[in-house]
């Protein structure tokens, strides 16, 4: 299983998200919109985003921190 996780600098969910994918030896692929990426290749990606994180799982579109946790429990 690979992820990408679309986050942000001092986003307390994008840290708990990786740190969740980390703990289930999930290897994820971080894309800051605060450093490397921008909004508007997030909301290519996911046009309805509003919050972060927005994260994938095998290119299928799971959603933010609580979803995630709900797919992994």
């Amino acid at each position: 299983m690979k992820a990408i996780v679309w986050s942000k600098d001092q986003c307390p969910f994008c840290v708990q998200a990786k740190a969740l994918l980390e703990s289930r030896g999930i290897d994820y692929e971080e894309r800051n919109v605060s450093r490397d990426w921008t909004k508007e290749q997030l909301l290519e990606a996911v046009p309805t985003a509003r919050t972060l994180p927005q994260i994938f799982l095998d290119d299928a579109h799971v959603g933010g921190f609580n979803e995630l946790r709900q797919r992994l429990v």
